[in-house]
Order: C-alpha cells, then sequence, then structure tokens
C-alpha cells in the first residue's frame, strides 16, 4: 500500500522495476514477481544495469544481482570502504570490480563468484561479452566464464 514504481528497465528476458523499498524483477523463465527488499538507510549507487539473462545493482552496502535462469536475487556485501571500480554487463554475465575484489554473476552456475585482488594490483580495465568477462589489473588477466563458473587467471609480464 502506498509503493509506487519509481523507474523500470527491460532488457532480452528480464524486466526490472525499483521503488522506494525495494527491487522487483520479472523473467520469461519462471513465473511471477521476485523481490529483494531494501534495507533502512540503503540506497542504490549504480543500476540497475541488465542484460538479457541478468541485473546487477549497486548499493551502498551490498551488490545486488538478479538471475535471471532462477529467478533469485543475489548479494554479496561490500566490506567497510569497499569501493566498486568498474561494472560490467552482457548477454549472460554480470560484473564488478572493487578495489579488493572481483565478483561475476552467472545465471547457468546460479552465484556470485568472487576472486581477490591484491593491493597492489589495482584494476585496470573490466569488460563482458556475450558470457565472458576480462579483467585486466596491473599484473593479471583474469577471465571469468559463465558456463563454468569460475575465474581463471595468467600473469601479466612487463611491457605486455
Amino acid at each position: 500500500v502506498g509503493e509506487h514504481v519509481l523507474r523500470s528497465w527491460v532488457d532480452g528476458e528480464i524486466g526490472v522495476a525499483q521503488t522506494e523499498r525495494r527491487l522487483l524483477a520479472v523473467t520469461t523463465n519462471t513465473g511471477g514477481v521476485h523481490e529483494v527488499r531494501l534495507r533502512p538507510g540503503e540506497r542504490i549507487a549504480l543500476g540497475p544495469e541488465l542484460g538479457d539473462r541478468v541485473a546487477l545493482v549497486i548499493t551502498n552496502e551490498r551488490a545486488l544481482g538478479f538471475d535471471g535462469g532462477s529467478g533469485n536475487w543475489l548479494e554479496a556485501s561490500l566490506g567497510p570502504r569497499e569501493r566498486v571500480v568498474a561494472t560490467a554487463v552482457a548477454n549472460h554475465v554480470a560484473a564488478l570490480a572493487t578495489d579488493r575484489r572481483a565478483l561475476a554473476l552467472s545465471p547457468t552456475r546460479g552465484g556470485f563468484f568472487e576472486a581477490p585482488i591484491a593491493l597492489h594490483e589495482a584494476p585496470v580495465r573490466l569488460s563482458a561479452s556475450g558470457d565472458l568477462v576480462t579483467l585486466r589489473t596491473r599484473t593479471r588477466l583474469l577471465v571469468f566464464r559463465a558456463g563454468a563458473g569460475r575465474w581463471s587467471e595468467r600473469s601479466v609480464g612487463l611491457g605486455n
């Protein structure tokens, strides 16, 4: 009662709406409306960014991802003074990089998957395409494949 839709977005197989108190999502894969409640004092800092089967929302407290395959909202808490430095969303994958870690969302594996980032590496570039995420840091190239649900890495030598 008294709740109003502030904004809404649609892309591919999913749609997301924001109210004063929650985020609502629908997908062609599941029936019904899927919700995640915003906590008292929590505000949306970025997003939603939508792909065909995923959505990513960054708040001042957490990263929220919508998995269009299962119809579930997923969350990853952001630590004290943890700063989101980049986000990337494609058809079947969404990712964010903070000053401490990289998180990627896979609708085929269900969940956020994490890769630590050392203090000296600092994320340089994050990109997503199809079901693949690449994160270039000062010392590594990290690759996330949505189908595998894991990060792989390769050291980057001087001059690369």
